[in-house]
């Protein structure tokens, strides 16, 4: 069941949700889409819960009146009536359990009532990759119809896995090129240092695009109309821009990155393969070595009596 977009609030939801949306553009370092995602599930959790009391005489949400109990009730609601996928479900709690760590922290609650709150299990997938003739159709598009700009940005997310913010805020020193060798230097989530290794075909285009910029150029990706650095949501355009003419159905920066990740499994080690995409355990990056339910159904199908 799809979710309200923007669900209506008490006077004193609204309240606790803004206190809490100026704790996290003032005091946390977060991207502007975490903090969006953040306040959204809060939103939603507030919603809920002033509509489950309506019947009673407090039916306005403090996170004073919040229980263990009352977030186990959501939780059910949102595997049950929401028919929310596991993955959506612990987003949302992981982002209460967050918000009731705040307001602990900052003593507006006696004690966490979301740390007993244990997530959904949930049996590990797979992440969606393009396939060969995709990834070729998708690079066609781009190079018949797009600009340079575009075409580097698809040929390096699908060359380096660089997360969308990564390759969005990249800057042109951050970008070493030698003769045989080159390297980006990322600054990637919690503001780990990692070198990811560019291959001939990133090098050439690099190369040709370096051409193309003024000498006091600061971001090598940057918006024709802010001349800033380009924004997650314009690489998303870009991506689904150049997927459409591919006839490719709903592809993000993010499945570049997989197809990347995909790939490089086949023969890379998987410690090897963490630490160019920035993984910070071995369990993320398993999963690209995981089969998808079309590899597991033909494995199946190969037994298969008729």
């Amino acid at each position: 069941m799809k979710r309200t977009a923007h669900p209506s609030l008490s006077h004193t939801g609204i309240e606790a949700l803004t206190s809490y949306e100026h704790w996290l553009r003032e005091r946390e370092d977060l991207a502007a889409a975490s903090i969006r995602n953040y306040l959204s599930d809060l939103r939603h959790f507030i919603a809920w819960y002033e509509t489950e009391q309506k019947a009673h005489v407090h039916d306005c949400f403090t996170p004073q009146g919040i229980t263990t109990p009352a977030l186990t009730r959501y939780r059910t609601y949102l595997q049950t009536i929401g028919r929310q996928k596991p993955a959506s479900v612990n987003r949302s709690l992981i982002s209460l359990k967050r918000y009731f760590g705040w307001a602990s922290r900052q003593h507006l609650i006696p004690y966490d009532p979301s740390a007993a709150v244990k997530l959904v299990g949930q049996e590990d997938v797979a992440p969606r990759h393009l396939d060969d003739q995709e990834e070729q159709a998708l690079v066609a598009a781009v190079t018949k119809a797009g600009k340079l700009r575009d075409r580097v940005l698809i040929v390096l997310l699908l060359h380096t896995g660089l997360r969308a913010r990564e390759i969005c805020r990249l800057r042109c020193d951050q970008v070493k090129l030698g003769k045989r060798s080159g390297f980006l230097e990322i600054i990637g989530k919690r503001n780990k240092y990692r070198e990811v290794p560019l291959n001939a075909t990133a090098r050439k285009v690099l190369e040709e695009y370096f051409a193309t910029l003024p000498a006091d150029t600061v971001f090598l990706f940057t918006s024709s109309k802010t001349k800033d650095a380009l924004s997650e949501r314009a690489l998303g355009y870009i991506v689904k821009k150049y997927a459409h003419v591919a006839r490719l159905p709903d592809v993000s920066p993010h499945d570049l990155r997989h197809r990347f990740g995909y790939r490089m499994a086949e023969s890379v080690p998987l410690h090897r393969l963490a630490q160019i995409m920035g993984h910070d355990s071995l369990d993320t990056t398993k999963l690209y070595i995981q089969g998808t339910k079309h590899d597991l159904q033909q494995a199946v199908e190969t037994i298969a009596w008729t």
